[in-house]
Formats: C-alpha cells, structure tokens, sequence
C-alpha cells in the first residue's frame, strides 16, 4: 500500500468512494456522520448511479480507514475507488 492509497489528501480532486446506502436519508445520515470527522471539508454524492458513489475532499490528510470506520459504524460500507491493487 501506498500514501495515496491509504490517506486522502488535501487538494481538488479529493478520493471517491462506493457505497451500498440507497435510500436519500442513508446518504444524508452518511454525509452528516463524515462531516463530524476532522480534517473532511465536504462530502458529494453521485446518487443516480449504483453503487452510490461519493467525493471526499479535506482540507488535511484523513486516513481511509477512519472514513469507512465511520461509515460501518451507520451499517454500511464505504470502499475506495482506484488502484487498489498496486502492480
């Protein structure tokens, strides 16, 4: 694993992520959960796609790890998309 790979990064592109929630006040019981977290500037669905998908952007290095904690805390999952397989 890499620094990118495991740590989202301050900058405009952010990190997106999948997510099995469906229903609007999943999504929004999501955002709110995300926002409490330090260092998450704000949070984008793209909810007329499945899986869901989400942007997080920060304003300092947040780790993925404490983003999917979060989200498995509320029951359901956060994956990250990308590389996750370095060859």
């Amino acid at each position: 694993m890499s620094f990118l790979s495991e740590n989202v990064i301050p900058g405009y592109y952010g990190k997106k992520f999948t997510t099995d929630a469906k229903e609007l006040t999943d999504l929004q019981t999501i955002h709110n959960a995300l926002l409490k977290l330090d260092g998450i500037k704000d949070v984008l669905f793209e909810a007329d796609v499945y899986p869901v998908v989400f942007t997080i952007h920060t304003y300092k290095v947040v780790t993925v790890d404490a983003i999917e904690d979060c989200v498995k805390k509320l029951n359901f999952h956060a994956i990250p998309k990308g590389n996750i397989f370095m060859l």
